[in-house]
Formats: structure tokens, sequence, C-alpha cells
């Protein structure tokens, strides 16, 4: 009986260990199975987050502010500057212009400053309800709303060129009032 009970042993650890063997490669098969489909589902993500880039490109090439607006159809502010100056202090139309951001306000971007040519128009947002990137110069703009004429105050100047980030010696030398040429603009679009 005791050689029996060896042999039943030996036979067991053996009947174990090719069990073990079958285990470990079926193991290694769900495991093999398991990476390749995390690869491919990483790999369709990265190609479903690609082809969201390539949209949102598309899409973003103008920033749109404020209310809707449609980019054709708009004069160039070095064209409508003349009709502008022509015009008295408190004079306004409605139109829609196109032209290259000069400067915009640093503090909050609620103003920007548009070329006209050697004028430049000064531009507002309708009630301070929207604002622009403050990083917009050197971009091209449409804005539609209200071009006008206005004497602007000192205290005016001062405060524009202080969020433009002028010295104070510079904010000084602001002494007498000018006549600007202003825009309330109740859409924006950006260029970039």
């Amino acid at each position: 009986m005791p050689q029996n009970h060896i042999y039943r042993k030996n036979h067991l650890i053996l009947f174990l260990s090719y069990k073990n063997d079958q285990i470990t490669k079926k193991m290694k098969h769900i495991i093999l199975f398991a990476a390749l489909m995390f690869a491919t589902l990483v790999s369709c993500k990265k190609q479903e987050q690609t082809a969201k880039q390539e949209e949102k490109t598309t899409t973003e090439e103008i920033a749109y502010f404020g209310g809707s607006l449609e980019s054709r159809e708009a004069q160039a502010t070095e064209a409508f500057i003349s009709k502008m100056q022509k015009m008295n202090a408190g004079d306004s139309i409605k139109v829609k212009l196109r032209g290259g951001i000069n400067k915009v306000c640093q503090a909050k971007g609620c103003w920007m400053r548009v070329a006209a040519g050697e004028e430049e128009l000064m531009v507002r947002f309708k009630d301070y309800g929207f604002f622009v990137p403050k990083d917009a110069a050197g971009k091209e703009t449409v804005i539609q709303g209200y071009a006008f004429v206005e004497e602007m105050s000192v205290e005016e100047q001062q405060h524009y060129a202080e969020d433009a980030g002028k010295s104070a010696e510079e904010i000084a030398t602001i002494t007498s009032p000018k006549k600007t040429f202003s825009f309330t603009a109740d859409a924006v679009a950006i260029h970039d």
C-alpha cells in the first residue's frame, strides 16, 4: 500500500502540473487577446480624436462673438472711413465692416481698435455683452453694428490708454478731447 500511495501522489503531482501548464497557456492566450483588444481600442480612439481635431480646425477658422453675423458683403474700413470723415459728431450709420485688428484691451478684451487707412475705429461691444480674445491683434475681423463720430473726453482717452498698458507719463499727456471714429458692434467675427 505505501507504494500505491506514492504512485497516486506522483500521479496527482503530474496531473496537477499538467493542468497548471494548460491553465498557464490559457491565461497567456487570454492576456494576449486582452492586450490586442486594448491596443485596437486605443488605436480607434486616436483615430476618432484625430478626426475630431481636423473637424475642429476647419470650424475654428472664424471665431464669432455676440449676435449672428455673415462675414460676406462687408465693406473695407479704409473705404468707409472717408464717409465717416464727412459725418458730424453724433451721426451714426448701421454697417458691416472688415479690417485688421490693431489693438485689443489687455484687461478684459472689452474693446479693440480696427485699422481704417491712416485712422482707427474704436470698437466697443453692445451693452458690454461680450468680449474678444486679448491676443486678437494682427488678425482680420468683420464687425457689424453702428459706426458713429464722437468727441472723446480726456477721461475716456486716459482710461483706454491705461487699458492699453501706457505709462503714467504717456497718460498725463492726454489733455484735450478729440474727434474719434467709433463703432458699437453687436456681432464680431475674427478670422485666424
